[in-house]
């Protein structure tokens, strides 16, 4: 890595922050013009060689453009055209973000696909889109299945080893390359999980996929001994988010092609990153067992998003580290000098964010001295302009009563692609409902109960699962690694009962499924939440299925728990 740093200079970065035609469609070309080390290797890929060692290759912003222009030229040579939907399923890592930079230079609409997605579901996801096109790894299943029904293959099929090994010297660009977006203009398209169905298609805007993001160029950590791990899926919008943030700030940032611990503890150790961006998947597996103290020795930031982190894991992480005094909510407060004295231990900050949001738009900071504090994802950011708990009417509860989340931002999705019905169903009274259940407290805090789809109907009334998986993380730590709580039938009439299917630590893997339950209702009587009705334990990874960013599917477990407690 050069010892000279990447970083642009707080002057660049304030001029960025004002640039009325920045957005998410140009920001590599921006960064060029901002930044004077532009030749200044920044973005790292990994690799193991044949010794076992992590290998480290960094790119500057030129040999980003270079990579652009080249993959864009394959573009532009097989037909695609400004506007155009264009699938790329590629395995995680910096590929798929060099094909959305590609594409976008085109004004296309890169569809990003994560390549763990089922091959039938894909196939109706892009049928939906009306791709022009599609770029992958392996074209061999979807080959087939458009071979059964011809009408339905889009213009081009191709390898992504193609796009690579193209020799773009014979291809001329367009004259107006890279493309002028609009600030309305679409510029990427994100899936959602597609556990309830063909996946929703999030529509990500040039402007608005930048708005609420500027503070981040004088107030995200940017000194120059700063380097961010980013273990995000790159096929996502929390992915891209990132990348964006780190090209702008010129930020050494490691993109990650896997987020399994056994590949993500090496790769700390050789890059030994200050930030470490993820969605809980992988703070799970690094709060769970023997916590990485040679890798995570010089974090003293970990940036959450997606769904909010649990505290039993969130506890064991910020005991890592070390931060400079009074390093807290990076994105509020002004640079911190790299002078101040260390403190040990570090802060997560946990955002609560989805594709549809743009960005995380609540935030709540955990550090070694914080209270703990369940399901709080703290007051809304800046470019929040209102957040509210609302009824099914669309009328504001009063603090402390549970409803629906709802947000207005200049950051939110368009809406979603090819689909206006379904766009509609989440507007409401003039806000964006998140699909989260929600209360407020009287200082405007808000707390993080439950997704609406996974409320667990009893028949007493709403019983919400993620207080219960708290507890079960933070207060049964000894025995539950990590778990799921879900509502099942009981009989006729008797309506849901929670259960929870947990992962055990691996010092409690004879432990018995009652004795579970037994440790787990009596923390949960003394938190005054609702007693489960039975565990279940995941012994192998089929018992605990995640869905392609690593989410669990609540919906596969109630489908495969539907009769376990009938007749009770």
């Amino acid at each position: 890595m050069s010892d000279q740093s990447p970083i642009a200079p707080l002057a660049a970065r304030e001029r960025l922050m004002s640039e009325p035609a920045l957005g998410a469609g140009n920001f590599l070309d921006h960064a060029v013009a901002a930044n004077p080390h532009r030749s200044v290797p920044f973005v790292f890929t990994h690799r193991t060689d044949h010794r076992g060692e992590v290998v480290l290759r960094g790119h500057s912003l030129l040999d980003l453009v270079t990579l652009r222009d080249r993959y864009a030229a394959w573009y532009h040579a097989n037909g695609v055209r400004p506007g155009e939907p264009v699938a790329v399923v590629i395995a995680e890592g910096l590929e798929p973000l060099l094909h959305f930079l590609a594409l976008t230079s085109l004004g296309a609409v890169p569809a990003l696909v994560n390549d763990a997605m089922r091959h039938d579901v894909m196939v109706r996801y892009l049928d939906h889109v009306g791709v022009v096109g599609v770029v992958a790894d392996d074209t061999t299943r979807l080959a087939a299945a458009y071979r059964e029904d011809p009408g339905r293959r889009p213009r081009f099929l191709a390898l992504a080893a193609e796009v690579r090994a193209f020799d773009a010297a014979a291809v001329e660009l367009p004259a107006e390359h890279p493309y002028r977006h609009g600030a309305d203009d679409v510029v990427a398209l994100i899936h959602s999980s597609g556990t309830t169905g063909t996946p929703k298609s999030t529509m990500l805007a040039h402007r608005g996929f930048w708005d609420g993001k500027q503070p981040r160029m004088v107030r995200f950590p940017a000194e120059p001994y700063d380097r961010l791990m980013s273990l995000m899926p790159h096929t996502h919008a929390g992915g891209l988010s990132y990348f964006l943030t780190a090209v702008l700030l010129g930020l050494p940032v490691v993109v990650m092609s896997d987020w399994r611990r056994t590949v993500v503890e090496p790769v700390m150790e050789a890059f030994q990153p200050t930030m470490v961006a993820s969605f809980p998947r992988t703070f799970v597996e690094l709060a769970t067992g023997e916590l990485p103290v040679r890798g995570a020795a010089r974090v003293h930031s970990w940036f959450n998003t997606g769904d909010s982190a649990h505290h039993g894991h969130v506890r064991r992480l910020v005991t890592l580290g070390e931060r400079p005094a009074g390093l807290i909510r990076p994105w509020l407060l002004p640079q911190q000098k790299a002078e101040q004295p260390a403190l040990p231990g570090s802060q997560f900050v946990d955002g609560l964010g989805s594709s549809e949001m743009g960005m995380a738009l609540f935030g709540q900071v955990t550090t070694p001295e914080s209270a703990r504090d369940d399901r709080c994802v703290g007051k809304p950011l800046e470019v929040v302009r209102k957040a509210a708990v609302l009824d099914l009417d669309g009328s504001e509860v009063p603090d402390g009563t549970v409803g629906l989340l709802a947000v207005d931002s200049p950051s939110l999705t368009p809406g979603y692609w090819n689909d206006e019905r379904l766009t509609a169903s989440f507007e409401l009274s003039g806000y964006w409902l998140t699909g989260d259940v929600a209360r407020r407290d009287a200082d405007g805090r808000f707390y993080h109960l439950d997704r609406t789809v996974d409320v667990i109907d009893t028949a007493a009334g709403p019983v919400y699962s993620l207080p219960i998986e708290e507890v079960l993380l933070a207060d049964c730590a000894d025995l539950v690694r990590d778990c799921s709580v879900v509502g099942v039938p009981a009989g006729p009439g008797t309506g849901q009962h929670p259960i929870a299917v947990v992962q055990l630590q691996e010092d409690a893997t004879d432990t018995d499924a009652e004795s579970v339950r037994a440790a787990a209702n009596g923390a949960l009587a003394a938190a005054g939440l609702t007693a489960l009705a039975a565990v279940r334990i995941a012994r192998t990874a089929a018992d605990f299925p995640l869905g392609p960013t690593g989410k669990v599917l609540k919906r596969e477990l109630r489908t495969r728990y539907a009769t376990l407690l009938a007749g009770q």
